[in-house]
């Protein structure tokens, strides 16, 4: 396993997990264009001559391409920012990762689906409902049609990194806690899997150590709810007592949430479970894990 690794767009939840797996084995160059840790340096990968200065400067052994606009509204709002932001700088990326004949790692995800089944796995073709899900397909499918080697990874409901990186589910609702909320709101009518950013780190560690490449649906076992996941978080706390989660259909929160959604993202981790190579954890267990690491004392 080579030594050196190049890592665009880490300033997020997911970026908090590949520095924390990754920086104890390897020389780690991490980037984002919010340089909001220590270990981050500047770039914006957007612009395809500093992209290509950095990584060609570094010559890693290989190239993490991890960023992305992931608010399915602002997709929405911003068509032409999601393809700018989410699509062509994969191209960029494929290129130098050819030009420098290394491996590429893209980050997918479970949106890319229409939700028409209730589960997915490696080999179901997507087919993506609004621009958000589009933009990643495209680069996606970009990755896998001409990178020499890659991994495309695709992750499922996303937890990790604490109240200051999360920007997902457990964050939001246990920010309603922490407002003193009595009651959660859940939909009841959208299925999936989450994805601890840790465990998803280490899966994607033990595919670069192994050269497995490829596409990997990768998420944490046991499929679920909005609601289930909303439920046992209240359990976890200790609040169950004292905490309704009252389920809602989607059109609840329809004005907010207003970008289209498939009623399910469960995905099947067949081809890591076939390979023999799962490190991927039940949700449960990671939620405990993650509740215990980030959020003691949060809620008093």
């Amino acid at each position: 396993m080579g030594s050196k690794i190049f890592m665009a767009g880490v300033g997020g939840m997911l970026g908090e997990a590949f520095h924390h797996t990754f920086s104890q084995s390897h020389e780690i160059v991490c980037t984002d264009k919010d340089v909001n840790a220590p270990w981050l340096s500047f770039l914006d990968f957007r612009d395809r001559e500093e992209y290509a200065r950095q990584v060609l400067a570094m010559k890693p052994d290989y190239l993490f391409h991890i960023g992305a606009h992931t608010s399915l509204e602002y997709c929405e709002d911003d068509i032409a920012d999601a393809y700018a932001t989410n699509t062509l700088p994969v191209e960029n990326a494929v290129w130098l990762a050819n030009r420098l004949d290394i491996p590429l790692l893209y980050i997918s995800t479970a949106g890319i689906f229409d939700g028409a089944q209730e589960t997915y796995d490696d080999w179901d073709q997507p087919n993506p409902l609004g621009h958000y899900a589009r933009s990643k397909y495209m680069g996606e499918r970009f990755v896998v049609e001409n990178a020499a080697r890659y991994l495309v990874c695709r992750a499922g409901w996303m937890m990790g990194a604490g109240p200051d990186k999360d920007k997902k589910f457990i964050q939001k609702l246990m920010a309603q806690l922490k407002a003193g909320a009595k009651e959660l709101k859940v939909v009841d009518d959208k299925l999936g899997t989450p994805t601890y950013t840790r465990d998803f780190a280490a899966q994607v560690k033990v595919l670069v150590e192994q050269e497995l490449w490829g596409l990997y649906n990768m998420v944490c076992a046991g499929v679920t709810s909005r609601l289930e996941v909303a439920q046992y978080l209240v359990k976890a706390l200790g609040k169950d007592s004292e905490i309704a989660v009252s389920p809602v259909s989607s059109d609840y929160f329809a004005q907010e949430y207003f970008a289209p959604r498939p009623p399910s993202e469960r995905l099947l981790t067949a081809k890591l479970d076939l390979r023999g190579v799962n490190v991927m954890r039940d949700w449960r267990v990671c939620l405990d894990e993650y509740l215990a690491d980030k959020y003691q004392g949060y809620l008093g």
